[in-house]
């Protein structure tokens, strides 16, 4: 049954690397091509989505270990501690 509105949900992206509803947004977004994640305002994300080449490769995950486990590393712009963190192990 379609959603009536009542209940907005948000597709987000599980452990597993498969998309779900979920009724709380994503608290990190991340791109599906790069396998990048980062946070919800993250300048250079920002950017690619105003020009438009962004969206159609744009995931969102509920949290931080969970874009990790699916595969995703982190953001260089927005997250750079947990991006050099991330390249050493």
């Amino acid at each position: 049954m379609p959603n009536s509105g009542a209940l907005k949900l948000f597709k987000l992206l599980g452990a597993d690397g498969r998309s779900y509803d979920s009724p709380k947004r994503g608290a990190f977004g991340g791109h599906r091509g790069t396998k990048v994640y980062g946070l919800m305002t993250c300048k250079t994300a920002a950017r690619y989505v105003a020009a438009g080449t962004y969206q159609k490769n744009r995931v969102f995950f509920a949290d931080e270990a969970i874009a990790i486990t699916a595969g995703y590393r982190p953001c260089g712009s927005c997250m750079p501690g947990r991006a050099a963190d991330d390249a050493r192990a």
